[in-house]
């Protein structure tokens, strides 16, 4: 059988998976989500000696540390992915759910209710939880999901997939509804993306290359995101002490994924103190830094930026640090920059926070905190499918509810169209 034929073949069976989980019961999901975090548990060795696979052919591949960290199915790991599906399966389950209900003058009443999308389908890079990840979330809204994650985490992929089929066979759920294509193949996923007849949205979930071959070459609906270029603004009215924990924190506590900073803007009055303090914790971090005239000035060892730095993902400890005159030069900055991602304001003045989050116009605004929270289990979505920073039906992290859509019902008692 031809990737074509193989590709055809699976998107059958998760259309009918999908016809199936529409009519799905609460409880009867609630129980799938419990019994998968129950047995992530037990199937601890069994995972465990799937992902050394994985490890061992990444660093023999010499890939990057950050990616191989992305990889790693540590006790923390498997802790989040279980307590992911724990909190998945408590939330308010979207399905039926009637909203917005107004009466005509007819008398005839109309509203709308939330349905499943139908069958999506991820393609994603690293990280082998965004299979677990992906599969509660699409299960409680009622979905069947297509799996294609990156071949280095492979045999990881695999062995989780299996223990999420043989759960749902065990609850009495369509084994179907969550599959996994088994094989890196790149033609593989051309296919995939052709099968606009039975896939209804497909999320890509990766670097920016993988992120656009997907626009590029799909067929139906693509909710994305590009890059993660975050910005973190240090307002002159500030908490120092506390502008330094969140700036460390935004950057250093995990470098390589899409919400840590990669861009510090700092006011001018703030800077001849928040600026060398703030660079000599980054050196004992091992930040690099690459500064406007005004910073290098501040901070003698920071290399000058281009203007290929201001709208730079590093994804490592590189920081882009740049003095503002003032709040809304750093918005400025940020519309002409930023990619829509994760914002901040670091400030003790109110009117300023506000002020900030209305106009920065990314799918997180913050105040006071870390980049870091741009998260689906961190924003108590129990777990996320993926950040959308394209504004068509989600926006931010695409947690339960943003895996539905709402369909008309209207009420009658017999009227008649004149």
């Amino acid at each position: 059988m031809g990737y074509r034929e193989e590709m055809t073949a699976m998107g059958k069976r998760a259309r009918e998976a999908a016809h199936q989980m529409a009519k799905a019961g609460t409880t009867l999901k609630q129980r799938f989500l419990e019994k998968t975090a129950e047995r992530l548990g037990a199937e601890r060795d069994r995972l465990a000696q799937a992902n050394a696979l994985d490890i061992a052919a990444a660093e023999e591949k010499g890939l990057p540390k950050a990616k191989v960290d992305r990889l790693r199915l540590t006790d923390k790991v498997l802790k989040e992915m279980t307590d992911g599906l724990r909190q998945v399966a408590q939330l308010p389950d979207p399905v039926g759910q009637v909203t917005g209900l107004w009466t005509r003058p007819n008398g005839l009443r109309v509203g709308r209710m939330r349905i499943p999308l139908g069958v999506v389908g991820i393609i994603y890079e690293s990280r082998p939880n965004v299979t677990v990840d992906a599969a509660g979330l699409c299960i409680k809204a009622g979905n069947a999901v297509i799996l294609r994650g990156g071949s280095e985490a492979f045999h990881s992929n695999r062995c989780l997939a299996k223990i999420l089929q043989e759960t749902l066979r065990e609850v009495g759920l369509p084994e179907a509804a969550v599959q996994v294509v088994e094989t890196t193949d790149r033609e593989a996923v051309l296919e995939l993306l052709r099968l606009e007849e039975f896939i209804d949205v497909m999320i890509p979930r990766g670097g920016e290359e993988l992120i656009r071959f997907v626009a590029e070459n799909a067929r139906m609906p693509v909710l994305k995101h590009y890059k993660g270029v975050c910005h973190i603004y240090v307002d002159e009215r500030v908490d120092m002490d506390m502008a330094e924990k969140v700036c460390l924190n935004a950057k250093v506590q995990r470098p390589g994924v899409c919400n840590a900073m990669e861009t510090l803007l700092v006011h001018r009055a703030a800077a001849p103190v928040f600026l060398p303090r703030m660079a000599e914790v980054f050196r004992r971090h091992g930040v690099e830094l690459r500064g406007c005239p005004e910073t290098c000035r501040l901070v003698p060892e920071c290399r000058p930026a281009t203007d290929e730095d201001w709208g730079m993902e590093y994804l490592d400890l590189i920081l882009a640090v740049k003095v503002v005159g003032s709040m809304e030069e750093a918005i400025d900055h940020i519309a002409r920059y930023g990619s829509n991602h994760t914002e901040a304001i670091l400030t003790e003045d109110f009117d300023r926070a506000m002020r900030f989050l209305q106009e920065v116009q990314s799918s997180l605004v913050l105040v006071n905190a870390s980049t870091r929270f741009n998260d689906g289990y961190q924003l108590g979505l129990g777990a996320e499918i993926g950040i959308s920073t394209s504004r068509l039906h989600a926006f931010g992290p695409m947690g339960v509810e943003e895996l539905t859509t709402t369909k008309f019902i209207a009420f009658g008692s017999g009227q008649l169209r004149d």
